[in-house]
């Protein structure tokens, strides 16, 4: 039996000042292109932001890279993780205004950080408020012991809800999600409007499920991640989740039992939403995707 190739995983980003983007664009396209690297790089004028994936033993050059292009010696927080198959299909380097879209640049990290093994204590008590900056499909996948869910569907609203909740809120903020990055935006925006008192999860979850063992965390359900993977555990195992592919949103077991669940079709997230026509060409590509995985285990 052939042994399965084993991939890292290292998600990161780097708030710098950055110019001549179309530049750094086609350097890091080639660099991941000749060294069969798959995942998504963005660009923008605050920074770098990506996840990248490839044979084990990658990260080093690839970290060391990226330090010499753009000149520092270290990203303001990456993740790493592996899987028995690379959870993306192609490279891509994208430029775009933010590294992530509030429609607030900022140049430098200053936020608050709280490591993971000082997550636990921070939270716990009573005058902190717990907040879960993700969107609401995320939360419902998995997130921390307590955490209030804001509901708000794009991360531009977060802006209006956190303008609320500064009227009504006397108590410490402690704000999390994936990787890290979001926080350090809203972050940012609270510190805007005169809130010192913020604090952010460093590194994200990802950071906390990979460095806090399973039996004393707080965390619970599995965290979305924006790849193939669709969800991991601790330690970053692979989760249950697999993605439908009508929609893109996150199902589990219990969602493949509805009705409205058709394998690469639709599930009862868009089941309603989508067109007779859509669901009937979304039908043949998946029957043309099984017709070829059958022709490809014949020919074998």
């Amino acid at each position: 039996m052939q042994k399965k190739t084993n991939f890292e995983i290292i998600s990161f980003y780097k708030f710098i000042v950055l110019k001549n983007l179309i530049k750094y664009q086609i350097i890091l396209k080639k660099f991941l292109i000749d060294n069969k690297l798959k995942g998504t790089i963005i660009l923008s004028p605050e920074g770098i932001n990506g996840t990248i994936s490839g044979i084990n033993g990658f990260v080093p050059e690839f970290s060391n890279f990226i330090f010499s292009v753009f000149e520092f010696n270290q990203f303001d927080s990456n993740n790493l993780s592996k899987s028995i198959f690379s959870p993306f299909e192609r490279p891509k380097v994208k430029i775009k205004k933010e590294v992530v879209p509030l429609d607030k640049k900022i140049l430098e990290r200053k936020g608050k950080h709280i490591s993971p093994r000082e997550w636990n204590d921070f939270v716990k008590k009573d005058d902190v408020l717990l907040i879960d900056i993700r969107k609401p499909f995320e939360y419902e996948i998995g997130t921390f012991i307590g955490a209030k869910n804001p509901n708000v569907s794009n991360f531009r609203e977060f802006k209006g809800y956190f303008d609320n909740l500064i009227t009504k809120n006397n108590k410490k903020l402690a704000i999390f999600c994936t990787g890290g990055i979001r926080c350090e935006k809203a972050s940012e925006y609270l510190n805007e409007k005169g809130i010192d008192d913020v604090y952010q999860l460093d590194g994200g979850i990802l950071n906390y499920i990979n460095n806090i063992p399973e039996e004393d965390s707080l965390w619970k359900g599995e965290c979305f991640v924006f790849d193939k993977r669709v969800a991991v555990k601790h330690g970053s195992k692979p989760g249950s989740y697999s993605m439908c592919y009508g929609c893109r949103m996150p199902i589990n077991n219990n969602d493949k039992k509805s009705a409205k669940y058709e394998q690469g079709v639709s599930c009862h997230h868009c089941f309603d939403k989508l067109t007779i026509d859509k669901k009937k060409r979304f039908a043949m590509r998946e029957y043309n995707k099984n017709r070829e995985n059958n022709n490809g285990e014949q020919g074998s």
